[in-house]
C-alpha cells in the first residue's frame, strides 16, 4: 500500500515479484523442520491454526525445548510451542490452546491422545534412566560375546596341527610376514 493519506487502493501492481514460492525444505529438511512439517495443529481455532500453519510453512516455528507452565492449572503441561494451555485445560473448557478464547476448534483434542502422550512420556524417562543406570555393557556380557571367538583360534594352515604351538609360533609369524611383504631388495628406484 502507499503511505500516501487516504490512498485506499493501489494503482500498480506488485514490485517486486516472486518466480517461485518459498519451500521451507528446499535444500534439504533439518530435523526440526520435519517435526514442524508432521505436526498436527489440534485444539486452535480457524486463527491461529492459521497463523501456525504459516510459521511452519515460511521457516519461522519453533518449538519448545522444555515445557511451558499453562496458565490454568499452573504445571508445565504445554509442550507445544506458542500454546498458553495445556490440552487437558483446553479440552476441559472447551477453549483455544493458543489464544484461550472460547471459539470453534477446527481439529478437536482426542482424549485419547492425552493418555497416550502421558504413556509415552513414561516409558521416554523409564528409556533414559535404563540408559543412566547401565552405561555401557558389563564384564559378563562382554565375556558371554568374547566366547563365540574361540572356535577360530585355528584359523592358520592345517598342515602345521602337529606342531607345538610355543616352538613353532615365531617362526610362522616370520613365515606370514614374508609372505605379506613383499621383497624390496631386489627393486631399483631410477632417479
Amino acid at each position: 500500500m502507499s503511505s500516501q493519506k487516504g490512498n485506499v487502493t493501489r494503482s500498480r501492481a506488485q514490485k517486486h515479484q516472486n518466480n517461485t514460492a518459498f519451500r521451507n525444505n528446499k535444500y534439504g529438511a533439518t530435523a526440526q523442520v520435519k517435526i514442524a512439517n508432521a505436526k498436527i495443529h489440534d485444539g486452535l481455532c480457524k486463527h491461529c491454526k492459521g497463523v501456525l500453519e504459516w510459521k511452519v510453512k515460511y521457516n519461522k516455528y519453533k518449538s519448545l525445548t522444555q515445557p511451558k507452565k499453562c496458565i490454568k492449572c499452573s504445571q508445565r503441561t504445554v509442550k507445544d510451542a506458542y500454546h498458553i494451555l495445556c490440552k487437558p485445560c483446553s479440552l476441559e473448557l472447551d477453549i483455544c490452546c493458543k489464544c484461550g478464547k472460547k471459539e470453534q476448534i477446527v481439529i478437536p483434542i482426542n482424549k485419547n491422545d492425552g493418555e497416550e502422550e502421558e504413556k509415552e512420556e513414561e516409558d521416554d524417562k523409564k528409556v533414559v534412566e535404563g540408559r543412566k543406570k547401565g552405561r555401557g555393557r558389563g564384564k559378563k556380557d562382554l565375556d558371554d560375546l568374547d566366547s563365540d571367538d574361540d572356535d577360530l583360534s585355528d584359523f592358520g594352515d592345517d598342515d602345521e596341527e602337529g606342531e607345538d604351538l610355543d616352538s613353532g609360533s615365531e617362526s610362522k609369524k616370520t613365515q606370514n610376514k614374508s609372505d605379506a611383504l613383499p621383497d624390496v631388495s631386489r627393486v631399483r628406484f631410477n632417479d
